[in-house]
Parts: structure tokens; C-alpha cells; sequence
């Protein structure tokens, strides 16, 4: 898709699905090449900043965010995303999660390090993330926040195109790794429930969710957009069901009869 055709796709899935916050374009870098205008968080604010923060910025400021190394203060996405000099990252990220009270042991939690979506040591060396509308450059994945039903919207729409449904893999910890990581090395949509540093410091609110994809997908996701459901009033918002007589308890209806109103 041409940089026109990703700003129509992000004003077409906020105004069909009524979207809070804007749609992103991520992408993954070999080398630290961004491009003019992007906020990089360590020079832009002489701060370091977790990832989750970077995403809001970008949703929530309309920024382009580029983040590498110097830019994180989150350890466990610094381990996930290949930042760290940890050879294992799964054990890096088990005794993290032992350290905190997250895992009963680190085998336990080098078991669930193991499951979660990781980029190997210097794989990638920064991130890029900016609004779909405005970005400058081809976007790897597309990632977008909404509530449970705008979610199920997206859902809907993928599964309409393709025949599959939607896989989460879900532990409450580093989700970014399953919003960022997982739909690009995967190459496939996946949902997530935001983390818990996305809640203490990325401002994400409780009732949002994430639906991220390859971007390559984009089209068949704004075809089952228009098409899913379609026959049956499917959209967003839900449009209740009003067409039913509602029952009242019985000295309500005796009253009603007494008043001459039943």
C-alpha cells in the first residue's frame, strides 16, 4: 500500500469502528536510520521511556517515535526485544519474573519466558512507531487499541477474509512483545491484553484491548470490515435488540389495571 492509501485505511477504521486513539504503523530496523521529524525519547526529552510509552505517544500525540537501546528503561521489553546482553532470554526474562513475584520459581518463570514472542540479541537495533495516517515509511505491522467490542469488530473482519480465527496468548506481562513482536515475526493478526506497564505507565485504560497484524494484511482486514456481518446489522457501535415487550412485577401490572393503563 502507497502512504495515501495507509491514511485512508486509518480514517476508514476510525470512523467504522469509532476508534479512541490512533491507529500505528510499526516497523522493525536493522540499523538506526530514522526518519527526519521523529522523536527519539533519549534526545527529544532526555529521558529513557518504556515501549508501551512510546506507543501512547504515538496514539495519543500523533508522534513518531524512534526507539533503540539508549531510549528504553523497561528491562523485561529490553530483554524481549533483543536489547539486552542476556544469551538467554528466556531465563533472563525467568528470573525477572521470580524476582517479582510473577513466577513461583525461575524455572517456572523461565517456562513462560520461553512462550512469549522474543526478538534474538541484536536482531533488530531500533523500533519505529508512528500514526498509520502519517507515516513516512512502509510499516511492518499495524496495531490498534479499541475496547472489547471494537476488537471484536476487527476479529470479525479477519476472520470474514480468511477463515481463521484470531490467536492471544495471554500472561499479563510484557504484552508488548505480543501486540509488537509476535504479528511480525509470525505474520499473523493476534489479540492482546495490555500489560501491566501498559497500565502503570502508558495511561491504557481498562476497558482497551489490542488487535495488531502484518500490514500486509491491511486490505483484507477493510474488506471484512465493510462486508462481516453485514446482512445482520453488524457493526460498531452494537445496535441493541428494542423490538420486545418488557414484563414488570405483578402488583406493578395489578396497579396498571386498577389505573385503567393495562
Amino acid at each position: 500500500m502507497a502512504g495515501q492509501d495507509y491514511a485512508e485505511a486509518a480514517e476508514f477504521m476510525r470512523n467504522n469502528v469509532r476508534l479512541r486513539t490512533l491507529p500505528m504503523a510499526v516497523k522493525f530496523l536493522k540499523d538506526k536510520a530514522f526518519p527526519e521529524k521523529t522523536r527519539q525519547p533519549s534526545v527529544a526529552l532526555g529521558k529513557r521511556v518504556t515501549v508501551c510509552q512510546a506507543v501512547s505517544m504515538a496514539r495519543l500525540y500523533g508522534w513518531t517515535v524512534g526507539l533503540a537501546k539508549e531510549d528504553l528503561i523497561c528491562v523485561p521489553a529490553g530483554i524481549a526485544f533483543g536489547f539486552s546482553n542476556a544469551d538467554d532470554t528466556a531465563a533472563a526474562i525467568g528470573k525477572l519474573f521470580c524476582g517479582g513475584a510473577y513466577a513461583r520459581t525461575e524455572e517456572t518463570g523461565t517456562r513462560e519466558g520461553m512462550s512469549i514472542c522474543r526478538l534474538a540479541k541484536d536482531e533488530y537495533t531500533a523500533l519505529l512507531i508512528a500514526p498509520l495516517a502519517r507515516a513516512t515509511f512502509e510499516p511492518d505491522i499495524v496495531v490498534l487499541y479499541g475496547n472489547p467490542a471494537q476488537i471484536m469488530r476487527f476479529v470479525q473482519a479477519w476472520s470474514y477474509q480468511e477463515g481463521e480465527r484470531i490467536v492471544g496468548n495471554f500472561g499479563g506481562k510484557i504484552e508488548c512483545a505480543e501486540y509488537l513482536i509476535a504479528p511480525f515475526k509470525e505474520q499473523k493478526p493476534r489479540v492482546a491484553i495490555p500489560g501491566m506497564g501498559d497500565r502503570v505507565f502508558s495511561l491504557t485504560q481498562d476497558d482497551e484491548m489490542v488487535f495488531s497484524l502484518p500490514a500486509k494484511g491491511l486490505p483484507q482486514l477493510l474488506t471484512g470490515l465493510q462486508e462481516a456481518g453485514k446482512k445482520v446489522g453488524a457493526g460498531y457501535p452494537v445496535t441493541f435488540f428494542l423490538n420486545f415487550q418488557p414484563e414488570f412485577p405483578p402488583h406493578f401490572k395489578a396497579m396498571g389495571k386498577e389505573l385503567g393503563l393495562l
